[in-house]
């Protein structure tokens, strides 16, 4: 019998695990003569004890980050999913890996945390470190299981529960208190991180804590159906305290924070908490898969690509102002740099992708058409589709790091078969920045609000705002974050306080796909952007690239011209996803009502 999710958590966690890796950030103990023993004797073991937390545990979890964060928010469109339709259950294969993953994570974080707490050589300055980024990936597994999940059983101790056999007893928390414990938890993170003003390195520091507690108790702060004006007052603190005291400062370029190049992404500090993943050992669950769900065929040699018939929605793109049956003209039109750096459509170019191979220019770099209809030889080893795969005119840009050559000139070694090494941010400062900006905004601070929406829509290269209103806090949430697994739990903090104005606007999404896109490119590149005319089907001569259409009368999963305010799919149900049968069925107990816990007594830090 398969163990299940819950239980298979806590005992992965009993069992600590070593990593590969090239990187100090990731250096690990010999996997041959490595055991708690023998190990966590200096500062640097006790360092190396907590990396794995960085990676392997969240392994499982990539898919459901995208399919949750991405799918259920409107922000990607991906054909026939049930996330698309909201019609998950509790035997989908990426939900059934999530809660495995997010379990684990928890293990492993409070292993690592006996562990260290026992260890006599190292330094305590070391030991606070170490436990505060394992208090802190715990929280975020946390996190995450109550916005998805609701209301979920607290491990706090996997080691009692396992010598005790009660793993069969576990109730569900309510919602309430596991929020409590999250913030508990991130409080005792606090107390132990020191306060990193430099030199970054992609580790947690109380700042990337900090940043994390701040989001949470924006989230908490309308859970009671009102909103509750100490945690927007504390959410609204604690961010500002990043912003002000940190050192960390916005990355100058978008697109550099989602590069591969170490010294560019930690430049400045603005992946607070980020997955750190590695590919060099070749050992399973260290990398990152995320390009090869996400992206089209071609763009790598590695022959592992399989998500160009999914992408970003028509509704996302509209949100950027980039309609793309306007055609590429009109796509390039627009100032925001960051439709760029999110959504790749036709007539964009990248620098830096396939940096060792040439555009129809010459000039080094990636352009999506010539790539797809040119026909160069030097592509045909990559298996080049020939055709636009999106089905809404658009492709994925985030969490792709290019070729093989792109990954080793970055890095120095090559990537390989679904594996690479670029990191996952989850939380980044222009994040935080907009937490502050909501919170302020909330609790009656118009100028603060203003402030800091217009610093992040400044990097961004598009206007300031005169004013701000929530509405434009929450759109400017979607254009800085899209394609990074968040969106979806900004409808779940929406709907603890307003449901009807979450459902309402899921339900405006336009989300099915665009037509006769292929086409269209095709007669765009053929008649008026470097393509032999002497080549050009009889088909396309007459071919208006205008002519794709977003169909409006087909049968969209969101949008419904005859009542917008409501959908076929959408309702007030949806912002729950249900707990995994099978550990329903392990744990009966998971079916009964969830129970409020003292946490600040029931669960104590003592250390």
């Amino acid at each position: 019998m398969k163990i299940k999710n819950i239980f298979k958590g806590m005992m992965v966690g009993a069992v600590v695990l070593s990593m590969g890796s090239c990187q100090d950030f990731l250096d690990r103990p010999t996997e041959d003569n490595y055991n708690v023993d023998n190990f966590y004797q200096n500062d640097e073991q006790v360092e190396q004890g907590v990396n794995f937390l960085y990676n392997s545990p969240w392994y499982d979890f990539q898919r459901a980050f995208i399919k949750i964060g991405e799918v259920m928010s409107g922000n990607m469109y991906w054909g026939s999913s049930p996330y698309l339709t909201f019609t998950t259950n509790g035997t989908d294969g990426d939900l059934i890996n999530m809660s495995y993953s997010l379990w684990a994570v928890n293990g492993h974080a409070n292993t690592v945390i006996t562990n260290i707490l026992n260890a006599e050589g190292p330094s305590q300055a070391a030991k606070n470190k170490a436990i505060g980024e394992a208090l802190t990936w715990k929280a975020m597994a946390y996190f995450y299981m109550v916005r998805t999940f609701g209301e979920v059983p607290i491990v706090h101790d996997n080691n009692a529960i396992l010598t005790s056999g009660t793993y069969n007893d576990l109730y569900k928390a309510d919602r309430a208190s596991v929020y409590e414990y999250i913030i508990m938890t991130l409080e005792k993170a606090l107390e132990l991180l020191p306060k990193q003003t430099s030199g970054w390195n992609g580790r947690i520091d109380y700042y990337a804590a900090e940043g994390l507690l701040a989001k949470v108790y924006l989230t908490r702060a309308g859970l009671s159906g009102t909103l509750n004006n100490d945690d927007l007052q504390k959410a609204a603190s604690y961010a500002e305290d990043v912003i002000l005291n940190s050192g960390r400062t916005l990355t100058p370029v978008y697109s550099d924070i989602f590069r591969l190049a170490p010294a560019v992404h930690n430049a400045t500090g603005e992946h607070l908490i980020a997955w750190q993943w590695e590919c060099s050992s070749g050992r399973w669950t260290s990398q990152n898969t995320l390009q090869s769900d996400l992206c089209f065929e071609g763009f790598s040699e590695f022959g592992d690509l399989w998500g160009g018939w999914g992408g970003p929605s028509y509704d996302l793109a509209l949100a950027f102002g980039a309609d793309p049956v306007a055609g590429p003209a009109e796509i390039q039109k627009v100032k925001d740099v960051r439709r760029q750096a999110t959504l790749m459509m036709a007539g964009d170019v990248y620098p830096y992708f396939w940096t060792t191979k040439t555009t129809k220019t010459g000039k080094a770099g990636f352009d999506y058409l010539y790539f797809l209809y040119s026909g160069d030889a030097e592509y045909a080893a990559y298996g080049v589709p020939a055709q636009f795969e999106g089905p809404c005119g658009i492709q994925n840009v985030k969490h792709l790091f290019g070729d093989g050559a792109d990954h080793e000139a970055a890095l120095g070694f090559s990537a390989a078969r679904m594996s690479y090494q670029l990191p996952t941010p989850l939380l980044r400062l222009s994040d935080v920045y907009l937490v502050c900006a909501e919170a302020n905004l909330l609790g009656g601070d118009a100028a603060k609000a203003l402030k800091y929406t217009n610093d992040v829509r400044e990097r961004a290269k598009v206007d300031a705002l005169t004013a701000v209103t929530f509405e434009d806090i929450w759109k400017e949430r979607r254009l800085e974050l899209a394609g990074e697994g968040d969106r979806w739990y900004d409808y779940v903090r929406l709907a603890y306080y307003d449901k009807e104005a979450a459902m309402a606007d899921l339900s405006a999404q336009k989300m099915n796909s665009v037509y006769n896109y292929d086409q269209a490119c095709k007669s765009y590149w053929y008649t008026g952007c470097g393509g032999s005319l002497e080549n050009v089907p009889d088909d396309l001569t007459a071919f208006d690239a205008t002519k794709a259409e977003w169909d409006a009368e087909g049968n969209d999963v969101r949008y419904n011209e005859d009542d917008p305010a409501r959908s076929t799919y959408v309702n007030d149900k949806i912002f729950t996803l249900p707990l995994p049968s099978e550990d329903v069925v392990f744990n009966p107990h998971l079916l009964e009502p969830a129970v409020p816990v003292d946490v600040r007594t029931e669960y104590v830090y003592n250390f």
